[in-house]
């Protein structure tokens, strides 16, 4: 330690959030360049190439094979693919001296595409995997959480090239299981939920999150074994109901009723209904969103969603991919003036939009589309906005007082709603993505014209698939998973070094010794970091050792004259004193069961 590349901080860092972030400063395995971006120092690259290596043996083993894409990349076949455009801000553009458009790749579905359309033209090259590990980078809007969402970050992605949709879903089940060893390996809890596929296109599509409080998605599991991110939840559908049983609609004045629960009380007093009292999932609530789409051409569009929930822009987003979804401003309020704040109402939205109930904008008239949650089936009769101010339209029933252009995903979803399958009540966690599997399909072959020579010599349009892990990340979850309140406490397998000797006092016997075990651990096999310096006091080393988090620590200082030295296992705080000549035996068994057991 007298000469390693590290200074320990006592301080958290002012901008960390996540115990992750701050240990891995704190300690001395990264240092911030730039918001979100990392320089990493010695240790953490060791643990980083634990990381990778783990990866490496487990995508060779399940049949892939690496290769290495520049990270700078030209503009022309993510035009094709029109992602150019579809990834909007999130891109980081530039131009080299001459004009020509490049990009920082945020992922590589195009290059890996031309390349094997440069290299193989028949069935017979195929299957295919190959793989990379490679930095990335997206242009996050708020990087936070130190390594878990950065801008410049380390991803490992793989891509099968099939002739036939059945060798995809082989391909898929492979990487699938590869997964599975390399996360459990790994020692990283994680759930397979189903999500959606966004910007990189394609059919199925699931995701691997690990369980944790600080993670930025929301997934949902059931007793029944049902588990999905919140994105990609499906509403069960009621089913419709009669038209003869509604009501006729009819509009009332409702003062003073500025929330959906006032307007309910209102309800209830002056129009109660005849088989129950109306409650806030009668209401419609009809929520005016902006949409910009990645050229930056801004629209508006209302959906509606029953009272009692509120309107997920995460979910939304998924379902209006890829543009960008927001509040509608007062701007977009006074650019159509159709639209009562607070009073809106399906009579000037969507099929049933009246031309003298549409604003006149610079492509003439065009009605605002109005999309509405899967429950607003027909025959079900809602209390909505009348658009007017102060008035409310009560039993205006699906079906046959409106209509709308289509279903959205667009509700929150709750703890205790019944999962899509049937399988119970769901129920909602945290969690951080790790890795996310896509079976694309012929997106990027068709955009890029790959085909093979089909057995029959007939040009057939290669099917792919695409599998990501997020190798920084799992770092940052790594340590994040693995602390106490001394400091880190990393697994074995991915532990920057398995042992970390520690030389207390100022009798050069006692750094002799410790040179020595050392030494003597070194020559069989273990890693080892040795705390030699010298006028370092014995609490700082303790705490640095701590805070460092090797697996184990051992103590050579005050027991060296009765013939023994401290051995402490970090993660559990047990600690035991052990024979000095028989302490390099001692603890390389331990390090080779520990590893033994992380393997098994």
């Amino acid at each position: 330690m007298s000469t390693l590349f590290l200074r320990t901080l006592r301080e958290d860092p002012a901008d960390a959030e996540v115990a992750s972030h701050k240990l891995l400063v704190r300690a001395g395995y990264i240092r911030r360049a730039a918001p979100g971006i990392y320089t990493w120092l010695p240790l953490g690259l060791k643990v980083l190439a634990k990381v990778e290596a783990v990866i490496r043996e487990e995508m060779d083993a399940a049949g892939g094979q690496e290769v290495h894409f520049p990270a700078l990349l030209p503009r022309e076949p993510y035009e094709a693919t029109n992602r150019w455009t579809e990834y909007g801000p999130n891109l980081f553009r530039l131009a080299d001296r001459k004009g020509a458009d490049y990009l920082l790749a945020p992922t590589h579905e195009e290059m890996f595409t031309l390349l094997v359309k440069d290299l193989y033209s028949s069935y017979k090259d195929l299957p295919l995997t190959i793989y990379q590990i490679q930095t990335k980078y997206r242009d996050e809007a708020r990087p936070r959480a130190g390594l878990l969402r950065g801008r410049e970050f380390i991803m490992k992605d793989s891509y099968s090239f099939d002739v036939e949709d059945a060798g995809l879903d082989a391909s898929y089940a492979a990487q699938r299981a590869a997964y599975i060893r390399i996360f459990e390996r790994l020692g990283i809890e994680y759930v397979i939920v189903q999500a959606q596929s966004g910007a990189m296109g394609g059919s199925k599509s699931e995701e691997f999150l690990s369980p944790t409080e600080v993670g930025e998605d929301t997934f949902v599991r059931s007793p029944g074994g049902y588990a999905a991110n919140v994105e990609a939840v499906t509403t069960p559908v009621p089913e419709a109901l009669p038209l003869a049983q509604a009501p006729a609609a009819h509009v009332e004045d409702t003062p003073d009723t500025p929330t959906i629960a006032t307007l309910v009380a209102v309800a209830n007093a002056q129009q109660p209904r005849e088989d129950r009292d109306w409650t806030a999932a009668d209401t419609l609530k009809n929520v005016v969103l902006a949409l910009t789409s990645p050229a930056g051409e801004r629209s508006l569009l209302v959906v509606g969603v029953p009272g009692d929930r509120e309107a997920d822009l995460t979910r939304l987003e998924a379902a209006l991919s890829p543009a960008a979804v927001e509040p509608a401003t007062e701007e977009d309020f006074k650019a159509y003036p159709q639209l009562v704040k607070g009073y809106i109402g399906p009579g000037v939205l969507g099929p049933q939009a009246r031309p003298e109930n549409v604003a006149r904008g610079d492509e003439g008239d065009a009605a605002i589309p109005y999309l509405v949650d899967p429950r607003v089936v027909e025959g079900t009769r809602w209390i909505t906005g009348a658009n007017e101010p102060g008035r409310h339209v009560f039993d205006l029933t699906m079906g046959r007082d409106f209509v709308a252009d289509g279903t959205i995903e667009g509700a929150e979803v709750r703890a205790g709603d019944p999962a899509p399958d049937g399988s119970g009540p769901l129920e909602l966690a945290r969690g951080v993505e790790i890795g996310h599997i896509f079976q694309l399909g012929r997106k990027y072959a068709d955009a890029l014209d790959l085909k093979v020579l089909d057995v029959n010599g007939k040009q057939q349009v290669v099917t792919m698939g695409s599998y990501g892990i997020g190798v920084t990340r799992a770092v940052a979850l790594l340590a994040e998973n693995n602390h106490d309140e001394l400091g880190l406490s990393w697994p074995i397998q991915v532990a920057p070094v398995h042992v970390h000797v520690v030389a207390t006092g100022k009798d050069d016997s006692v750094f002799e010794a410790a040179e020595e075990l050392a030494s003597a651990l070194e020559a069989d096999g273990v890693e080892v970091l040795y705390d030699d310096r010298p006028k370092v006091s014995p609490g700082v080393k303790f705490k640095d050792a701590e805070l460092l988090g090797a697996p184990y620590i051992v103590v050579v200082g005050r027991g060296l004259s009765e013939g023994t030295v401290e051995l402490k296992t970090r993660a559990t705080g047990e600690s035991e004193q052990v024979s000095v000549d028989g302490a390099a035996a001692t603890v390389a068994a331990r390090v080779r069961e520990a590893l033994a057991r992380a393997r098994s």
